[in-house]
């Protein structure tokens, strides 16, 4: 399997750095930017085929010179046994870098993204619960260098949210930040609890990939447009105008409001946005389900109902369950440190690629 692989890699490239010489390709400046972008996607796993090629001819010249009738004298055999294991060792390391480097990247990893966060079963302390995954959210997007903007809030009236909407912009943002949808359950006392008995709660993130026009294409006509008074907490109006917007996607039902924008125009925008989003999720989603038997698909499948996590305050340790992996700094996870988490599950992923034969 992996010398056909090996093989293909190298057919490929010698194909490529011919195609870019040819003179009738050097005058097509598109084909030519498409073939030198396929060459230069296609270099690392070239390089990881030329060590492993290099480990297998070691591997060679060590088992000619152990044979019977070899060259080996009695005092290099010793180092040549060790060299034989050497480069079989680096060839099995090297072939499964080799077949990870040729999965398929997820178009959407490079995207900017929407994060909703939602409370769950909790009352109070679920909203609570939402507004320290917010804060996570924006100190982890902080740390990787994005831009963020909270572009819609319901705040709870004990403190935290009911319901928030962040955009997450930056190359990179979605791969960063797609494994963490899902419910997120927390065991913690509440601070209203006189008895100190241990709550649980939870709180839903979805987490989507910001769609293009060209991706998601939608109809005026299918789009039902209801204006409103924006109001703030305890239904104070903050607004002298009708700037708040409903949008209604009649064929699928799906409804955005906005108002925390300065003008109607800026919330329509902003609610564009966010249903143009969930269009593309649902997309997504029904891709997924198609694929479902090639491929179990741990990431979109939008089975909300499955606890990804869980952040347990009085032993301070947080649990994926997806991976298994339990951390024992739930201060440092809820300042953002959660990428021993993404690591583990993109590991997670890719093995599950590889074991499809993807």
């Amino acid at each position: 399997m992996i010398d056909q692989l090996i093989t293909e890699i190298e057919e490929k490239y010698e194909e490529l750095n011919r195609e870019l010489s040819d003179p009738e390709v050097l005058g097509d400046r598109q084909r030519y930017a498409e073939l030198a972008k396929a060459h230069s996607d296609l270099q690392p796993a070239y390089e990881l085929v030329r060590q492993y090629r290099e480990a297998e001819k070691s591997l060679a010249d060590a088992e000619e010179m152990l044979a019977p009738g070899g060259e080996a004298e009695p005092e290099m055999r010793e180092f040549l046994k060790e060299e034989v294991i050497s480069s079989r060792e680096k060839m099995e390391t090297l072939a499964e870098e080799i077949r990870v480097s040729m999965l398929e990247p997820d178009p959407n990893d490079e995207k900017d993204i929407i994060i909703e966060i939602r409370a769950g079963a909790g009352g109070d302390e679920a909203a609570l619960f939402a507004g320290d995954l917010l804060r996570m959210y924006l100190r982890h997007a902080e740390q990787k260098k994005f831009k963020t903007k909270i572009m819609s809030s319901s705040e709870s009236e004990a403190g935290g949210f009911k319901e928030v909407i962040l955009e997450v912009e930056g190359k990179g943002a979605y791969s960063v930040f797609k494994y963490e949808g899902g419910v997120h359950r927390v065991q913690r006392i509440p601070v209203t609890e006189s008895g100190g008995r241990i709550h649980t709660s939870t709180a839903t993130v979805a987490v989507m990939p910001e769609a293009e026009e060209v991706e998601v294409e939608i109809d005026p006509a299918d789009v039902r447009v209801d204006i409103f008074r924006s109001s703030g907490p305890g239904g104070q109006s903050v607004n002298t105008t009708d700037s708040a917007v409903r949008l209604t996607h009649i064929p699928t039902g799906l409804v955005v409001s906005m108002q925390d924008e300065k003008s109607q125009l800026q919330n329509k925008v902003a609610a564009m946005k966010v249903l143009r989003a969930r269009l593309y999720e649902k997309k997504l989603e029904e891709q997924q389900k198609e694929l479902a038997d090639a491929r179990k698909s741990m990431v979109g499948t939008g089975d909300r109902s499955q606890k990804i996590r869980t952040y347990n305050f009085p032993q301070g340790r947080v649990t994926d369950h997806r991976v298994g992996l339990t951390l024992h700094k739930l201060d440092a996870i809820l300042q953002g440190d959660i990428d021993d988490f993404t690591e583990a599950l993109a590991a997670q992923d890719r093995a599950e690629q590889l074991k499809a034969g993807v």
